[in-house]
């Protein structure tokens, strides 16, 4: 469903379907999210809505959240440079 907002710019949810993954997209924000069901990836896209607007709890010590999921950030290399499809 697609509405028009207060300030005129479009609003809503656009699901798009790519094998069994269904993927929601905020319309007003490009923002994305995909799960197995609608209601999965729409649950998905309230999470990151929610942080996207500054909800969340900050990470304090980003060493020890990476060790905590199981991430060695040294295995990573520190390209600062952007991505190729945003040159």
């Amino acid at each position: 469903m697609v509405v028009s907002s207060r300030d005129n710019t479009e609003a809503g949810v656009v699901f798009t379907h790519e094998g069994d993954l269904i993927t929601a997209i905020d319309i007003e924000t490009g923002l994305a999210a995909s799960g197995s069901s609608k209601a999965e990836a729409l649950s998905s896209l309230a999470d990151v809505l929610e942080l996207h607007e500054g909800g969340g709890e900050p990470i304090e010590d980003e060493d020890a959240f990476l060790i905590e999921l199981g991430i060695d950030a040294d295995e990573f290399d520190e390209d600062t440079s952007p991505p190729s499809w945003m040159v």
